[in-house]
């Protein structure tokens, strides 16, 4: 089902109970499939599911029609001066139109694996958490990703150099890749996934300060919990929109052992066997 533009819905006429979840869509064809093949397989949540397809003119085009249980965004990517800005304007858009008490955000190559996640998710909300979410998603052990902090020499540089971009560029925040947003909240503080796009934050960044500045309570769940629900290959959409053949092989090698990781999971192989998810 395709959607058409509509007037948002107020914050106190949102269908408490119940979530919008979101993914966007740019040539992923195949992590596109099985992210929503495994919301399929293990949402029992009230949910309504958007996907917004950024222009992508391909196959994962035609296989998003096929489904008449999403709603399918077809969405000009014209007015985009970059992937980042391709992505938040898509979350906006979706944004715009829901109608649920919450509103949560997947990345394309972000793959569910646990019965009931959503509803354990939603159980970190209280009456005053506006968002709940993860960093990065890690399957590396914790000593691995602790050495790799400490070994970052060129993290320390900036650090004794004073550099002004940490306070921005490094600071903490939920990031989209499986995020879940209070829909009123973000409506009536006017928050954007956009914002400051064009400065090179990635989507989402700025909203998650704006509503810590403004006094909200988050909820933010190390890697190795939120790793109980979902799991990230991280760069699939990147490596499809970069145009530098050497740079584009550099993303593509970062994901190879994730990919390899990810995909010898028998649940995976599962969901990916199952096309009667698709119907």
């Amino acid at each position: 089902m395709e959607a058409q533009l509509a007037a948002p819905a107020r914050s106190d006429v949102l269908v408490k109970g119940k979530a919008t979840i979101c993914v966007v869509n740019y040539r992923t064809h195949d992590y596109t499939r099985l992210c929503l093949r495994s919301i399929r397989r293990f949402t029992d949540y009230p949910a309504e599911i958007v996907v917004v397809d950024n222009d992508s003119r391909d196959e994962s085009t035609e296989y998003l029609r096929s489904l008449d249980w999403i709603t399918l965004i077809n969405r000009s990517r014209r007015a985009d001066r970059g992937g980042s800005e391709a992505h938040s304007g898509a979350l906006d858009l979706a944004l715009s139109q829901c109608r649920t008490e919450f509103f949560v955000c997947l990345h394309s190559d972000t793959f569910i694996h646990r019965e009931g996640w959503l509803g354990e998710l939603i159980g970190y909300f209280d009456e005053e958490t506006a968002c709940v979410g993860s960093g990065k998603l890690e399957m590396r052990p914790q000593w691995q990703q602790g050495l790799r902090k400490v070994s970052d020499w060129r993290m320390h540089l900036r650090r004794l150099k004073g550099d002004p971009s940490l306070d921005v560029k490094y600071r903490y925040y939920n990031r989209t890749i499986c995020c879940l947003y209070r829909t009123g909240v973000l409506r009536d503080e006017e928050l954007t996934f956009g914002k400051n796009a064009h400065q090179g934050l990635t989507p989402g960044k700025q909203l998650y300060f704006d509503l810590i500045d403004r006094g909200y309570r988050t909820v933010e769940l190390p890697s190795s919990v939120m790793s109980r629900y979902v799991w990230h290959i991280a760069h699939a959409t990147e490596a499809a929109v970069i145009r530098d053949p050497r740079r584009r092989q550099r993303t593509i090698n970062k994901s190879r052992r994730r990919i390899a990781e990810i995909m010898s999971k028998q649940v995976i192989r599962d969901i990916i066997n199952d096309s009667s998810l698709d119907r």
